[in-house]
């Protein structure tokens, strides 16, 4: 697959040769590409993919396919060289799949911490998230509690240095975007950031706090109890770890 592709991506270039030269890549190494023999090293494939400007599915689905999943919002040509860079694949290693338990600071009283469970799921080479709004914070506003209005949805992407999740809820006209970059932990599943929601500046109320993201994997052992504790709640009654990187007597900056 990859030199069918390296095939059709080659098709307009004035000379291999001068091709190889551009890539940095030596001529015979690039045949033995083009003729399916090799697979170039992750740095090398990474530089032909910059070229091109496709991505690592190039190994494994046609080309034509590819640029075909690319035809949305994210890649339209008025912004796709600055909204990320011309990419929201945002790989396995970097963000795992499955269920993370999160935690912050109330929005509208600092006095409370909310937890939550969000799922982080792949579909169409993209990255999507699904969760559900505690019970209080939709009463509080005003609103229904069903699971319906209650559940968002949302996308990531990568970033330097961490990752970005914009979400929302059905139909709605307001947006939280979240930032998320990993950080030292004995099982490496801590990220930490913040989240912020698009409202107008208020007297009361914040717009953005401190965010904890904990990967539980797929273990309903892990999954069941942090489901039952989700919803409002004291500082004391959030995990330790948790508790710790909110630094809840410190202000965000």
């Amino acid at each position: 697959m990859l030199g069918a592709n390296l095939r059709r991506l080659t098709r307009g270039a004035v000379s291999i040769s001068a091709l190889c030269r551009d890539l940095g890549i030596n001529r015979t190494q690039f045949n033995r590409y083009l003729a399916g023999e090799s697979f170039p090293r992750p740095d090398v494939l990474h530089r032909i993919c910059s070229f091109f400007d496709v991505d690592a599915r190039i190994l494994l689905e046609p080309v034509e396919e590819i640029e075909s999943q690319r035809r949305d919002l994210l890649h339209h040509p008025a912004i796709e060289r600055f909204v990320g860079a011309g990419s929201i694949a945002l790989p396995e290693e970097q963000f795992p799949s499955g269920f993370y338990r999160f935690s912050r600071r109330s929005f509208m009283d600092d006095s409370q911490f909310v937890q939550g469970l969000v799922y982080i799921y792949r579909e169409d080479a993209y990255t999507f998230i699904r969760g559900f709004e505690a019970k209080e914070a939709m009463r509080a506003q005003g609103m229904p509690a069903d699971p319906k209005t209650r559940e968002f949805r949302g996308f990531l992407m990568p970033q330097e240095g961490g990752i970005a999740a914009l979400v929302s809820r059905r139909n709605s006209l307001t947006t939280s975007f979240n930032y998320l970059a990993q950080i030292p932990s004995f099982q490496n599943n801590y990220w930490v950031g913040y989240a912020a929601r698009t409202v107008r500046e208020t007297e009361t109320g914040r717009r953005v706090a401190r965010l904890v993201y904990e990967y539980l994997g797929r273990d309903p052992a892990s999954i069941l109890p942090a489901a039952r504790q989700a919803g409002f709640c004291k500082l004391e009654d959030l995990p330790p770890f948790h508790r710790t990187q909110l630094r809840p007597d410190t202000p965000f900056t």
